[in-house]
Formats: C-alpha cells, sequence, structure tokens
C-alpha cells in the first residue's frame, strides 16, 4: 500500500496482457523508469489521452523508459478489448484487478505512476496529460 508523502516502494504485481503474457512488475522493470497508466474503459478522457502515452511508448521503446497501461473497473477481458480496439496500441496492456487498484490507491481515471529503477515512487497524476507532459515526468 501507498503512503500519502515521500519516496515509497511501489507495490510489485503479477498480471496478465490482453495477449496472455504474465508481467511481473519487479521483473519487467530492471533498471529502467517505468510508467503505470491506470485506466478504466468506459473513462472518455483515458481514450484521449492513451495515444500520448502511446506516442511516448513508441518513442523510447524500452530504451529509458518502460511503459504499461493497466485497465481497472472492468467488467469483462471483451470491454477492455473494445476499448483498445481502434487505437494502434504497441504497449502491453494489462488487466489489473481491485487489489491492484486499492495496492495503488487509485482513485480517478487515468492515474500516472512514475517508477525509478528501484521501483519507487517518484511522481502521480490524474488526469489527461500531453505526450510532453509524460515525457517531462518519465525521463
Amino acid at each position: 500500500m501507498l503512503s500519502s508523502w515521500g519516496k515509497e516502494q511501489a507495490p510489485d504485481f503479477h498480471l496478465t496482457t490482453l495477449n496472455s503474457n504474465i508481467v511481473d512488475l519487479n521483473q519487467a522493470m530492471g533498471s529502467r523508469k517505468t510508467v503505470l497508466y491506470f485506466f478504466a474503459p468506459w473513462c472518455s478522457i483515458c481514450k484521449y489521452s492513451i495515444g500520448n502515452l502511446q506516442s511516448l511508448y513508441e518513442k523510447h521503446p524500452g530504451e529509458q523508459v518502460q511503459i504499461y497501461a493497466i485497465a481497472l473497473d472492468y467488467v469483462d477481458v471483451h470491454e477492455v478489448e473494445t476499448f483498445v480496439e481502434g487505437l494502434d496500441l504497441t504497449m502491453p496492456v494489462l488487466l489489473g484487478n481491485e487489489s491492484l487498484k486499492q495496492a495503488y490507491q487509485v482513485s480517478a481515471y487515468p492515474s500516472y505512476y512514475v517508477l525509478d529503477g528501484q521501483q519507487q515512487v517518484v511522481h502521480r497524476s490524474m488526469g489527461y496529460s500531453t505526450e510532453l507532459g509524460l515525457k517531462l515526468r518519465a525521463l
């Protein structure tokens, strides 16, 4: 569970992607910064802002920063698949759950968490973010 002050260790997770791969946060990060983008399929702002995250992912494919889009508050996998349909996302889309939502204290969508190479939360924000805003926080 995250505290409300200072740097803190990001909770580890083991989640499945839409492609049925398993992602373990601790193993996947290595020593790179990581952006966790929490979204809900019913969130219209998420639909608009996820393109900015995809653009950052394309420009920095795993070199300096690892990026994950994590679905929360969905009824079933089909709802998440419908959300990403037509968005041409190449970044991993993970299927989150209620315990992850609670561990990261996600209360609004979209929510962004930037982790340093030691899995410490160095930045978090909510709402729409431009590609430049994401880049300034993540790189």
